[in-house]
């Protein structure tokens, strides 16, 4: 069976629809920096997961070519994720997105090397006729964060977000978004295949002692 880390690190991928405190470790990733509406029709944010996708899936499938990675397993691709924020607003305002800052990642197992990663860039740029080089190795340790799974549509994120803050502060937490520590969404359904009210979504905010 290959490793799926939505399994493994069931905390950090699948938890429950009420706010919950975690202490996220420090993790690589494959990421892309953007901005603008993540729904244009093949815009910077689309044509930036279809770069992450092509450098995630060369190294997924790298055992196959004559490239070997020490330590390597076989392992399921992580769902996409996407750091997220806006210029002079405190939080996200979802009704303004040609606004949004982003930084999209797919999470890369821990025996990828920044060196397997730059030959990940170079291989699926030739291969995949794909300019890849948006591409970056980025680590990110987001330390402590309150998180909940948000089922339907993007929009209806505020709501959802108000049950952490709710909870936040009956637990002497407050939110600690800055410029390095962002709203975090992992996104666990296609939204291509699946209907807009059934997304699952986990939403993570960094905080800390109030």
């Amino acid at each position: 069976m290959a490793f799926d880390f939505k399994k493994e690190y069931k905390e950090f991928y699948m938890p429950k629809n009420k706010p919950e405190i975690v202490n996220v470790p420090k993790a690589n990733y494959i990421a892309v920096r953007g901005k603008g509406n993540p729904n244009e029709e093949g815009g910077t944010y689309q044509q930036a997961i279809s770069v992450l996708y092509a450098v995630a899936y060369t190294l997924k499938m790298s055992y196959k070519s004559d490239y070997k990675i020490e330590g390597f397993f076989e392992y399921v691709v992580p769902p996409l994720e996407g750091f997220w924020w806006q210029d002079d607003v405190q939080g996200v305002d979802y009704t303004n997105k040609s606004a949004f800052n982003w930084i999209s990642v797919i999470r890369l197992p821990d025996f990828v090397t920044k060196e397997h990663f730059e030959w990940a860039v170079e291989t699926a740029t030739k291969k995949k006729k794909l300019d890849c080089s948006s591409a970056e190795y980025l680590t990110i340790d987001e330390g402590l964060c309150v998180q909940i799974m948000h089922l339907g549509s993007f929009d209806d994120e505020p709501a959802t977000v108000a049950l952490m803050d709710a909870y936040l502060e009956q637990n002497g937490y407050v939110n600690d978004i800055n410029n390095d520590r962002l709203h975090h969404e992992i996104y666990l359904s296609d939204a291509r295949k699946v209907a807009a009210e059934k997304w699952k979504t986990v939403i993570r905010h960094p905080i800390r002692k109030a």
